[in-house]
C-alpha cells in the first residue's frame, strides 16, 4: 500500500472525488493530498448494483500517479470478481466490494488479497453488522454505508452508529478498518468515531467551497471534520 502501511486507529480523512471536478482529477487529488487528506476514496458505480455510473479501471489508472498517499476503491459494482483484476492493474491499494453484490463473499475476498490489495467489505444500510463475523479473517477494512449507495449529498442515516459500535467489538483487536461512507460531516463524524471508526469518507463535505484554485477551503473542511472526530477520540 502507498503510504503508510503500519496499522492504527487514528482517525483518517479519506475525500471521495465523485465530488471533485471532473475534468481535473490529477489535480484534484494533488490539492486533497497537500491540504492534509489521508487516503484518496475512488467510487466506482456500474448504474446496476447501484442507480448511477462514474469510473472504470482506466480512470483509476489515469488518477493513479497522482496519488501520493492511498488509492482506496470501492466497487459499487456486481458483479465484482470478473473486474478485481483490473482495478488491482489500475493500482488500487484498497479495493472494497459489497456483501450484497454477490453471493460468494469468501472467495472474492481471497481474491482481491491474491490481487495485491488489501480487502475491504461494505455494508448497505440494511445489512446487518454479523455478515461479515465470518469473514474477519479475510478482511482488511470494513466500510459501513451511512447512506443508501449510489449518490453524493446525501444525509447521513443516524441508526447506522450502532452498527459501527456491534463491529468495534468483534473485531477486537484484529488490524481492521472500520470506514464511514455518507454524509459526514464536523456534526456526524464524532458519532461514528466515538463508536470506533477510524475511517472517514467525506465528498462534498470536504470539497464544498473550494477549488484546485482555491485549495486552502479543502484544507478547513478536512480540519473541521478532523478536529470533531479527534475530540471524542480524546476523551
Amino acid at each position: 500500500m502507498s503510504g503508510n502501511d503500519t496499522f492504527n486507529r487514528n482517525i483518517k480523512i479519506a475525500p471521495s472525488i465523485l465530488s471533485a471536478d471532473f475534468a481535473n482529477f490529477g489535480a484534484e487529488v494533488e490539492a486533497i493530498e497537500s491540504q492534509g487528506c489521508d487516503w484518496v476514496h475512488v467510487d466506482i458505480m456500474d448504474g446496476h448494483f447501484v442507480p448511477n455510473i462514474t469510473f472504470g479501471p482506466q480512470t483509476c489508472k489515469a488518477v493513479r500517479p497522482h496519488v501520493k498517499t492511498v488509492m482506496d476503491v470501492h466497487l459499487m459494482i456486481a458483479p465484482v470478481d470478473p473486474y478485481i483484476s483490473a482495478f488491482a492493474e489500475a493500482g488500487a491499494d484498497i479495493l472494497t466490494a459489497h456483501v450484497e453484490a454477490g453471493p460468494h463473499l469468501d472467495r472474492t475476498l481471497q481474491a482481491i488479497r491474491a490481487a495485491g490489495c488489501k480487502a475491504g467489505v461494505a455494508l448497505n444500510p440494511a445489512t446487518p453488522a454479523e455478515a461479515i463475523e465470518c469473514v474477519l479473517e479475510r478482511i482488511d477494512l470494513v466500510c459501513v454505508m451511512t447512506v443508501n449507495p449510489g449518490f453524493g449529498g446525501q444525509s447521513f442515516i443516524e441508526g447506522m452508529v450502532p452498527k459501527v459500535e456491534r463491529l468495534r467489538k468483534m473485531i477486537g483487536d484484529r488490524p481492521i478498518h472500520i470506514e464511514i461512507d455518507g454524509g459526514v460531516t464536523p456534526e456526524t463524524a464524532p458519532l461514528v468515531a466515538a463508536a470506533g471508526a477510524d475511517v472517514l469518507v467525506a465528498g462534498s463535505g470536504v470539497f464544498k467551497g473550494g477549488s484546485v484554485d482555491r485549495p486552502e477551503v479543502y484544507a478547513s473542511n478536512i480540519a473541521a471534520i478532523r478536529r470533531a472526530a479527534e475530540a471524542v477520540c480524546a476523551l
